[in-house]
């Protein structure tokens, strides 16, 4: 039966027996423990065993020590553990040994700690040696002491890998399964000597207390520094905790007939169908995945043991069944007996989650929606990065496995010290290890790639690049690395020394010396002719196939329109040809960049203003008719000129020097001077706040005058050709309605100039920019002088933080991620607590006012994933992002309507300042 879970906190189970949980318990019993409880109720063949839940946890971080309550549940289902099984702890006659497993919530692999042989002691371990021979007894043993001064103890796992390293030296032999029973047996009365040397303690010789040390640095783990970066990354929140798993131990190190692997039901790759992992003869878990030994594909297991192999096939064909997804399948075979250790649905690449989720509907698995709930603008986003262009067998320095597909260019470091540091300085590297570690995580989410000399497909680099998104190449066989020296020496003798440019292919396996050229994607090629459905029909690649199959399916079910910011023709072509669904932001100013950016500074310091507002009016009508022609019959929200003006006027101190020089050498240029006086007028100490925007428009309104005339020249020139151009104006940084009126009214008499000149009909809505709280407090007003609002998100953080997002990353607000003051820049995923809840606000009394308002958002936060699931969340038409960004917009917006209410909220959540409340 399945645990009854209380309502009541002092009575709800802190200890569930496997055959009391099942998977839909993955909150309390964590992913692990949960998994184990459904594969024992599917009547898999997996150890006996029980979970410690998450609550537990919860209490002891709580705490700072394991509830009271814990110890008598513990204590009972070890005893219940002990009779099922058949053996007891610590029995010198028939020992029982466990195993101690975190397991949280959501899979984060190799990020806390596992204990294994528990129960091993000075009594037992002669005793196993007489009934399973000295080799295996004191190999249990020595894992037991490593792993536990390494977990419990702290002790540097350093010290033992060096006493290791000297052990198969003098031995002659390449691993550690070439060591023999004396030598282990010296190895583990060793490590303990370093265990009192280091921390004053020895292995306990109580089975029941080694258990209870191992649970509490379990636990501890949780909050271990990379723990801790892996759910920052990831999105993981802090105050889930983990469970604990106690399973009785099965033993792939027993011999010849014994071993361990890991398989996933089909290529976490590159999404094929078919089985595929690693398989380790005489071995435990841990030495599968931390590459210290060639592995053997998985298919090289149907010689070794066929009955074996044909049993693992049904069991993970049973599993993917069941699951309805890709499962991520851990087993042991203990002389000739297989065993089922752990499931989860798996990690994959990028291109294998669509690969795969098409695929599972095509087997009737799932439907549309669901493969649409499987992906995530993130991935998407991943595929559309570049590859490399004409690549040589010249320049290959090696090959070694492909283990997470991409293309990425930078400088070789060797260990992930380097690797974080140089990337906090904005230098692009590759970290190249013998293998990684979970230690190596973050050296890892700082670098572009990550190259590894040992290891297999299911190794720990391969495992979390792929999860992370970062191209990885493992099993480089022949690659010596020195971490002490910086340099690696590659197969046929060529040395790489730290900061070398090497190129790292994903998808080949292959390292390049250099820098290599990179192009697009096909995906990339693909997305940009979202116009085209045969696309879809036609193409040759089934990754292809599978993301624009996915993205039409989006469409299909999204409510919000995704909309481009473009200035240009070419763009809006590239926005167009991207899905967009109209132009949400056109920024006039762009249009006045590079030589023709005097034009503002004419404006600001010549009396005569006609001749500058012509040019400005034939540029606004020469550029607006691209971006038009382009979108035809699409809208094209064209926002009034908001310059900062230090950026179009010259510099204070260079103007004064260079009048200060002339006055010393008596030739003065009286419109120098004369300049200088307008540049002081015009000059401001804080110029993103300052004379921006409807504030400029107000001193200056020829400026309105200039670009809606511009603009209703545009409408009126591709109307003449048969066109049906749609064009809105957009009013920026309004603070007050009276702004917006005196705004409004302006650009209404420009377009009855027009309309008369040409004796045609001409309207133009009016909308006006939120992006100041004021304009989002008092959004009621603005409403009834304006037929839309755009909600500019970067500059409506910027002013509800009063953090510069110029500034931001440089100074500050980097250190506040990394010590926890705040969980994601705000200029990147939407503060849905602060920012979010004035976006609500205007929308609630911008709808009250006029119940048919236009809503949009603008600012990067209109490409972010996240925020893009909230802005559909909150009711808004459509989001703006650049060109590029649009499929993944489109994306997000389609998952956003098969996603459950409120997921939006709590991923966008994890940008408030820790400790804040959400709304």
């Amino acid at each position: 039966m399945t645990t009854v879970v209380s309502a009541e906190p002092d009575v709800q189970p802190l200890v569930v027996p496997f055959g009391e949980g099942d998977r839909s318990m993955a909150d309390l019993l964590g992913g692990k423990g949960a998994n184990l409880a459904e594969m024992t109720r599917l009547g898999l063949p997996v150890p006996h065993g029980f979970v410690i839940t998450t609550e537990a946890c919860r209490d002891y971080l709580r705490l700072g020590h394991p509830p009271v309550r814990l110890e008598p549940q513990l204590v009972e289902q070890i005893a219940v553990l002990e009779h099922v099984a058949g053996r007891r702890l610590g029995d010198p006659t028939d020992p029982l040994l466990v195993s101690v497993r975190s397991g949280a919530r959501s899979s984060m692999p190799g990020m806390m700690e596992t204990v294994l042989n528990v129960g091993m002691t000075d009594a037992v371990v002669e005793a196993l040696a007489t009934r399973r021979g000295p080799r295996f007894a004191w190999d249990c043993y020595r894992r037991l002491v490593q792993m536990y001064g390494r977990t419990v103890l702290g002790v540097d796992e350093g010290r033992f890998e060096e006493r290791l390293a000297r052990a198969r030296e003098r031995s002659g032999v390449a691993d550690d399964t070439g060591l023999d029973a004396h030598t282990l047996r010296g190895l583990t009365l060793d490590f303990r000597r370093i265990l009192v040397e280091e921390s004053g303690e020895d292995l306990p010789q109580d089975p029941q207390e080694q258990v209870r040390r191992a649970v509490v640095a379990v636990f501890d783990s949780w909050n271990g520094q990379r723990a801790r970066r892996y759910r920052a990354h990831e999105g993981i929140p802090d105050d889930l905790g983990t469970a604990v798993s106690v399973v009785e131990m099965v033993y792939g190190n027993a011999g010849a007939r014994s071993g361990s692997g890991v398989c996933f039901t089909r290529d976490p790759a590159g999404g094929a169908p078919g089985i595929y992992g690693d398989y380790l003869a005489n071995a435990q878990g841990e030495d599968v995945v931390n590459g210290s030994r060639a592995t053997l594909a998985l298919s090289g297991l149907a010689d070794l043991e066929p009955e074996c192999y044909e049993g693992l096939l049904r069991h993970v064909h049973t599993l993917e069944n069941h699951y309805g997804d890709m499962c991520d399948v851990e087993f042991t075979i203990e002389e000739g007996h297989l065993w089922i250790l752990q499931t989860r649905v798996g990690k994959r690449s990028a291109a294998a989650a669509f690969r795969i989720a098409c695929d599972l509907v095509d087997e009737g698995h799932i439907d549309m929606d669901e493969a649409l709930r499987r992906v995530t603008g993130p991935q998407l986003q991943s595929l559309l990065h570049p590859r490399f262009r004409a690549a040589t067998d010249d320049d290959v320095i090696a090959t070694g496995l492909p283990a997470s597909p991409g293309a990425a260019v930078g400088e070789a470091v060797f260990d992930s010290g380097t690797a974080e540091a140089w990337g906090a300085a904005g230098r692009a590297v590759v970290l190249v290890r013998p293998e990684t570690s979970a230690d190596d995580v973050g050296g890892m989410l700082a670098s572009v790639a990550v190259v590894t000399a040992r290891g297999g497909l299911t190794s720990h680099a391969a495992v979390v690049a792929r999860g992370v998104g970062r191209t990885c190449v493992t099993g480089v066989e022949g690659l010596e690395v020195d971490v002490e020296n910086g340099q690696a020496r590659w197969p046929g003798g060529f040395v790489l020394v730290r900061g070398d440019i090497i190129s790292v292919d994903g998808s080949s396996g292959q390292i390049h010396r250099g820098r290599l050229e990179v192009q697009p994607s096909q995906v990339a090629e693909a997305v940009g002719h979202a116009g085209d459905p045969g696309h879809v029909e036609h193409s040759a690649d089934p990754l292809v196939r599978a993301v624009l199959r996915v993205l039409a399916h989006a469409d299909l079910r999204r409510t919000l329109g995704v909309r481009a910011n473009a200035e240009t023709g070419p763009d809006a072509v590239s926005a167009r040809g991207h899905g967009a669904a109209g132009i949400g932001l056109c920024r006039t100013e762009h249009m006045l960049l590079g030589a023709r950016r005097v034009l503002v500074e004419r404006l600001l310091t010549s009396h005569d203003r006609g001749p500058t507002l012509e040019a400005i009016q034939k540029i606004t009508c020469d550029e607006l008719t691209g971006v038009m022609e382009a979108m035809d019959g699409l809208p094209v929200v064209v926002r009034l000129l908001d310059p900062p003006l230090h950026e179009f006027l010259p510099d204070l101190v260079e103007l004064s020097v260079r009048v200060a020089v002339d006055e010393v050498a008596g030739h003065v240029d009286p419109e120098l001077v004369e300049q200088l006086a307008a540049v002081r007028r015009w000059h401001e100490t804080n110029p993103m706040l300052g004379l921006r925007g409807v504030r400029l428009l107000s001193v200056l309104p020829e400026i309105i005058d200039a670009q809606v005339r511009g603009l209703c020249e545009a409408i009126l020139a591709l109307r003449a050709r048969g066109l049906s151009p749609v064009a809105e104006v957009l009013v920026p940084l309004v603070a007050d309605v009276a702004e917006l009126e005196a705004a409004r009214a302006r650009i209404a008499a420009a377009v009855a100039f027009v309309a008369a000149a040409h004796e045609v009909d001409l309207d133009l809505p009016v909308g006006v920019m939120i992006e100041l709280p004021r304009a989002a407090l008092t959004a009621g007003a603005l409403a009834r002088a304006a037929t839309f609002f755009s909600f500019g998100t970067n500059d409506l953080t910027q002013t509800t933080w009063g953090i510069s997002r110029d500034d931001a990353e440089g100074s500050f607000l980097s250190e506040y991620r990394s010590c926890g003051l705040v969980r994601d820049d705000p200029f990147e995923t939407l503060d849905q607590v602060g920012v979010g809840r004035l976006v609500q606000c205007a929308i609630a009394e911008g709808r009250a006012a006029r119940p048919a308002l236009g809503l949009g958002a603008c600012g990067e936060h209109a490409g972010d994933p996240a925020s893009v699931r909230y802005f559909a969340d909150c009711g808004l038409d459509y989001v703006s992002c650049s060109p590029p960004r649009v499929p993944v917009a489109r994306l997000e917006a389609g998952r956003a309507a098969v996603l459950p209410a409120g997921s939006a909220q709590s991923a966008g959540a994890r940008s408030a300042p820790v400790g804040v409340p959400t709304q």
